[in-house]
């Protein structure tokens, strides 16, 4: 085992700090017992640069599917296109509403304490999106929208406009292993935003060019159907949100809906700093998921109520033996 592993084994022993290594663990052993694992990622993982050590986990196939939002989808490519240009503010809780106008006059969208240039990051990706929308609006096709997103890496037509180091980025490992994707409710985000007003404007056709949320969800039951009666699927829930919400459903679904006998899943674990108050299913603990059929009983169940941009990293630094 590496350094960091070896300081968590030392002095993460107690709360939060102890259910990481249980977690991390955990995952080691459903991985090793020959089960496949299911990562969802909400919020701004892909800002936050979690590709550093999400893009090795799936090159080394501790990772064998992702759900994600579609801003997590989009924002890993941004960086990788615009990393030179991205600006952070480590005082950004002290900005005036002025100050916030007066970002928004410079193209900078703020995502906390980092703001995406518009000009380098959205619109040069969006030039790149509109070659595989409208090629595949010609010729009548039709695909999902984390499918057009590998066909832009594998064309080659951004390399020239890497400016980080494109190992540290997660979609181009998913790309690289055609890994099965997930990605819910993408029209709220800036590329699902783009894409409405190319229909509206006329420079695409219609919303049929784009595969839908409920299609994903059929495509996520064949996978889980082949897959989980041969190696068990675990399940990493990154925050909360519909990213973790759209996919665990897909077993109760087969179970009562389909009527159609597969195991649940085989092992989960959350990273959230969200509370059960009003109803909150996002900060549900696991147990909850019983009594809907999403987990079992005898499911391996870890809650780390935690920021994940500090415990997913070192979940998986601890997997690889950082």
């Amino acid at each position: 085992m590496g350094s960091i592993s070896k300081f968590m084994q030392e002095h993460y022993r107690h709360f939060n700090s102890a259910a990481l290594v249980d977690a991390a663990e955990g995952y080691r052993k459903h991985l090793d017992s020959g089960g496949s694992m299911l990562v969802t990622l909400a919020g701004a993982m892909s800002t936050a640069e979690l590709g550093r050590s999400l893009a090795e986990m799936i090159r080394q196939g501790k990772v064998h599917a992702i759900s994600c939002t579609g801003a997590n989808l989009e924002e890993d490519l941004f960086n990788l296109v615009a990393h030179e240009h991205y600006l952070r503010i480590p005082n950004y809780r002290d900005l005036t509403p002025q100050q916030e106008w007066e970002l928004a006059e410079k193209g900078m969208n703020r995502v906390t304490d980092t703001c995406i240039p518009e000009e380098e990051a959205i619109r040069r990706l969006e030039a790149a999106m509109m070659g595989v929308w409208t090629n595949a609006d010609k010729k009548g096709e039709r695909y999902l929208p984390h499918e057009y997103m590998y066909q832009v890496i594998r064309s080659g037509v951004l390399k020239d406009k890497f400016q980080a180091d494109p190992k540290n980025s997660w979609l181009i490992a998913a790309a690289e292993k055609n890994l099965p994707m997930i990605v819910p409710g993408w029209e709220d985000s800036t590329l699902g935003n783009i894409f409405a007003a190319r229909i509206i404007d006329g420079s695409i056709s219609g919303a049929h060019v784009m595969k839908s949320g409920i299609e994903y969800m059929i495509e996520t039951s064949k996978w889980y159907r082949e897959v989980a009666p041969k190696s068990p699927i675990g399940f990493v829930q990154i925050g909360g949100g519909i990213a973790g919400d759209f996919p665990i459903c897909v077993v109760p679904m087969i179970l009562q809906d389909l009527e159609e006998k597969v195991p649940y899943w085989g092992y989960f674990c959350q990273i959230s700093d969200s509370t059960t108050s009003y109803g909150s299913y996002s900060g549900a603990v696991p147990n909850e998921k019983i009594s809907w059929g999403k987990l079992d009983a005898d499911t391996p169940k870890f809650v780390i109520e935690s920021d994940a941009t500090i415990v997913a990293p070192l979940i998986f630094a601890y997997l690889l033996g950082w």
